[in-house]
């Protein structure tokens, strides 16, 4: 069984078919699914999901938001930490690539977001997109868990990331013929390795250029295992206990009845 720890179930692309996309994940053996938010409005889409098809969400503004983090919007992500089906803060973090929210604005609501994860004791998701040292100062600063998530940072992140205690998650990108992070795959500490699909983005070969979906995070298992000389078998498991480690037992629901 695999657990797909980052997707976006609350997408417009999947607003027409997302049961046949949940039921799909469970047929290839996918048993969990997290369902991430960017938004506070995503959040309250991402829980919603979560329960309709007791599956787990996030609650959190991703960096592009970072410009609406407000004291309503805090008030409004730690009510929803509450909720038994939210186990994770985020997606939240830095990207100074498209810097859609000023980059001050940005580092203010990452590092309130790093604080609900210490006071609510649950793992930060965390966005890092060519905001290297910053997201490393960050991240060694917290005493929060965090997940770095598609993982496509360089060595700056990923020794603050070991150095932490993080969890790596790796997504469809693993898959693609340009990507040169294999030595990141293959460095990352076994009980610190997690899989995702960031679904609807990052395809895997072979569905490059079409809508990703939670069932395709079955691919990146497979190149995972190639990177790192193990059965996919091994790296299902090895991954699946790393989520439940990470996230919690909710993880475990519907384990036994993939179908």
């Amino acid at each position: 069984m695999l657990v797909d720890t980052h997707c976006h179930l609350g997408d417009e692309r999947f607003a027409d078919d997302l049961g046949t996309v949940v039921a799909s994940a469970r047929a290839a053996g996918v048993t969990h699914v997290i369902a991430v938010a960017d938004s506070v409005a995503a959040t309250d889409d991402a829980v919603a999901i979560a329960e309709r098809f007791d599956l787990s969400a996030t609650a959190g503004v991703h960096p592009h938001h970072a410009k609406d983090w407000s004291a309503d919007a805090s008030r409004r992500v730690q009510a929803m930490l509450e909720h038994d089906a939210v186990v994770a803060v985020g997606e939240t973090g830095l990207d100074y690539h498209y810097d859609f929210s000023p980059r001050p604005m940005q580092r203010e609501a990452f590092a309130a977001q790093l604080a609900l994860g210490e006071r609510y004791g649950k793992p930060v998701v965390v966005h890092a997109r060519e905001a290297d040292d910053d997201v490393a100062a960050m991240v060694r600063e917290t005493e929060a868990t965090v997940i770095l998530h598609s993982f496509s940072s360089g060595d700056v992140v990923f020794e603050a990331g070991l150095e932490s205690g993080a969890y790596f998650s790796f997504s469809g990108m693993v898959t693609f013929k340009r990507w040169d992070g294999a030595a990141y795959v293959r460095a990352c500490p076994a009980d610190r390795l997690l899989v995702e699909t960031d679904a609807p983005y990052l395809a895997p070969v072979p569905h490059r250029g079409k809508r990703n979906e939670p069932a395709f995070v079955a691919q990146v298992a497979a190149r995972i295992a190639e990177l790192r000389d193990m059965s996919e078998a091994d790296v299902a498991r090895r991954t699946t206990e790393n989520a439940v480690s990470c996230f919690g037992s909710r993880i475990t629901l519907g384990a036994e009845d993939p179908a």
